[in-house]
C-alpha cells in the first residue's frame, strides 16, 4: 500500500504540489494523470525521497524515508541516469550488491532477454539510447521484487515491443499484490492497466476515478477533463472534486 497525506512542495512562492493526498492499495495500479507541469513528477520524486516536502508518505505502513520502506519499493524515473563507465550487466550487479539481493544468474538472464538487452549487456552507460537506458532502469527495479513500484512516464522512449512487455509486467505485478503507481500524461498508454486514477493539475488532485465506476468509452472524456482544466475551461463533467 502507498499512502500520501497532505503532500506539499513549494519552490519560492510556487506550489509544485499543493496538499496532495491519495492511496493506492495492494494489488492496485494507480495512475497519476495530468499534463506536463501538473506536478506529477514532483509527487513521484517526493515519494522516492529525492525532494524535501511537507506532509506524510507511507510505504507498506512505514514512513517513506525509513530504511524498511526503501527496501521494499523501486523507482523508474522519467529520465534514467546511467553510470557512464558501467556496462548494462554491471548496473544490474551493482543493484544486487547495493540491495543484498538473492538473484540467480537465470533470473538476470530472463530479465535481459525479456527486454532485449541480452546482446547489449556489455554496452557502457554512455553508449545507450534513451530507450535502452529505460529498459535497464526497469530491469534493475524489477530485480528488487518490490512491494511498491513507482514509474514516471515509463513508456516514453520505449519501442512498441518494450511497451507491450512492460504492460505485461505491470499486470503480473498487480496479480502478485504489488502496489503500482504510474505517472503519465498519455492516457491511451495505460487504459487497460489502471484500477484507480488521480487527475492532477496545477499541483493539486482535481478528480479521482475508479475503473469499476467508469466505462471504458469514457476514458477520452476523462482526458479532455484534464485538458479543459489546463486551458482554463469549465468542463462541467461528473467526478470533479472541488
Amino acid at each position: 500500500m502507498l499512502e500520501i497525506k497532505g503532500l506539499t512542495k513549494v519552490y519560492g512562492k510556487y506550489k509544485a504540489a499543493d496538499d496532495v493526498s491519495f492511496t493506492v492499495e495492494n494489488g492496485q495500479v494507480g495512475i497519476l494523470l495530468g499534463p506536463n507541469g501538473a506536478g506529477k513528477s514532483t509527487v513521484i520524486k517526493s515519494i522516492a525521497g529525492l525532494l524535501r516536502y511537507q506532509g506524510s508518505i507511507y510505504i507498506k505502513g512505514k514512513e517513506a524515508c525509513s530504511i524498511e520502506a526503501k527496501k521494499v519499493f523501486a523507482y523508474v524515473p522519467e529520465l534514467p541516469a546511467m553510470y557512464e563507465a558501467l556496462t548494462v550487466r554491471e548496473h544490474m550487479d551493482f543493484m544486487i550488491h547495493a540491495y543484498h539481493l538473492q538473484v540467480s544468474e537465470e533470473e538476470v538472464q530472463k530479465l535481459l532477454e525479456r527486454f532485449e538487452l541480452w546482446d547489449k549487456q556489455d554496452k557502457l552507460g554512455n553508449e545507450l539510447s534513451k530507450g535502452m537506458m529505460q529498459k535497464v532502469s526497469i530491469c534493475c527495479a524489477l530485480m528488487i521484487h518490490p512491494d511498491v513500484i513507482l514509474l514516471d512516464e515509463p513508456m516514453v522512449g520505449l519501442d512498441p515491443a518494450a511497451i507491450k512487455e512492460l504492460k505485461q509486467v505491470i499486470l503480473e505485478l498487480k496479480a502478485e499484490g504489488v502496489t503500482v503507481l504510474i505517472s503519465t500524461h498519455m492516457l491511451e498508454m495505460v487504459k487497460e492497466l489502471w484500477d484507480i486514477m488521480f487527475v492532477m493539475d496545477k499541483g493539486r488532485i482535481i478528480a479521482s476515478y475508479r475503473k469499476s465506476e467508469v466505462k471504458e468509452d469514457d476514458l477520452e472524456e476523462l482526458f479532455f477533463h484534464v485538458t479543459d482544466a489546463v486551458n482554463g475551461k469549465e468542463s462541467g463533467r461528473p467526478g470533479e472534486e472541488s
